[in-house]
């Protein structure tokens, strides 16, 4: 649980006195984009990985 708290308090840091706050909402909008297709990835490995397919 610390790593979390630890990667919540970096991502608050990162745009603790960020201007112009456009941009600041495009890097938020952009780092959840980036999650979003890093989870997509590793689901589509690991459901290929449980199914049987062959590498």
């Amino acid at each position: 649980m610390g790593t979390l708290t630890h990667f919540r308090n970096v991502y608050l840091e990162a745009f603790e006195n960020c201007r112009p706050m456009f941009i600041v909402v495009l890097l938020k909008i952009y780092s959840l984009f980036s999650v979003l297709m890093i989870s997509m990835a590793l689901y589509a490995f690991a459901y290929r990985a449980i199914n049987g397919f062959r590498f």
